[in-house]
């Protein structure tokens, strides 16, 4: 899977862009990495998705046991890699079908936190038991929700290229492709948003902090984000009741 976004939709985090970016490196024009991505996947499916971006996805060369899957519901378009365990109550949870599997229950999930659900992102995410990447956009709202499970059972990469846009994928090569050296591994048990950038559901009441990596040749080569124990941040999101959207304030 592959997702790029422009920035106006996804601001990258402070440090997983390296000072030392190659300038030629856009991976939005004339859809060079999407190109890249087919050639590889020639089964690939892309959408423009305008000015925000692109979403590609393909089942081929897939692991068995984490197979990806993607579904378009209501303007939300979701790729998603990996299991969940708990399927069964989620379904419930949510007013779910039988026919129901995990991307659907990502994208409802997301739309019960976009319309001012009960329940905090955090707990959401705590909720999904499993091994799982997913990157979900909504057309609607120009939103994004990315996420990994706590364990980074599934092979899931970000960077940034030199324009500053957000690439993701389960395919480390294609990231770097698109963004040189300025990648790293999605943090593991953290979720990302359009509106509240990277949080930690594990550690919802600590900031992150970048940690710069460093390749074999002694070169910055992004960052990775860990929990910082000693600092704080306010808790929650708006509640049911709120006047505002979920999306655009979390």
């Amino acid at each position: 899977m592959l997702a790029v976004f422009d920035k106006s939709v996804a601001t990258i985090p402070d440090g997983l862009q390296t000072p030392q970016q190659d300038p030629s490196l856009n991976a939005l024009k004339d859809a060079a990495l999407s190109r890249h991505f087919t050639s590889l996947h020639p089964s690939a499916v892309t959408i423009n998705l305008g000015g925000s971006g692109l979403i590609s996805y393909s089942i081929d060369k897939q692991n068995p046991l984490l197979p990806r899957l993607f579904a378009v519901v209501d303007d939300i378009f979701c790729l998603f890699q990996g299991h969940v365990e708990n399927v069964a109550p989620l379904k419930q949870q949510y007013g779910l079908n039988k026919t129901a599997n995990e991307v659907t229950i990502v994208i409802e999930a997301y739309r019960t936190l976009r319309d001012r659900g009960p329940y905090p992102a955090d707990q959401v995410m705590r909720d999904l038991q499993g091994k799982f990447a997913f990157i979900l956009y909504d057309s609607t709202t120009k939103s994004t929700f990315i996420a990994a499970d706590a364990d980074a059972s599934v092979p899931f990469f970000w960077g940034a290229d030199s324009e500053g846009h957000l690439v993701l994928s389960d395919d480390v090569e294609t990231v770097k492709k698109g963004c040189g050296k300025s990648f790293a591994p999605f943090p593991k048990g953290c979720f990302f948003t359009t509106s509240g950038g990277l949080r930690s559901f594990e550690h919802p009441l600590n900031e992150l902090k970048a940690v710069p990596r460093v390749d074999s040749s002694g070169e910055m080569c992004g960052a990775n984000f860990k929990v910082d124990s000693g600092s704080r941040k306010e808790s929650g999101m708006p509640r049911v009741g709120s006047a505002a959207n979920w999306s655009q304030h979390y």
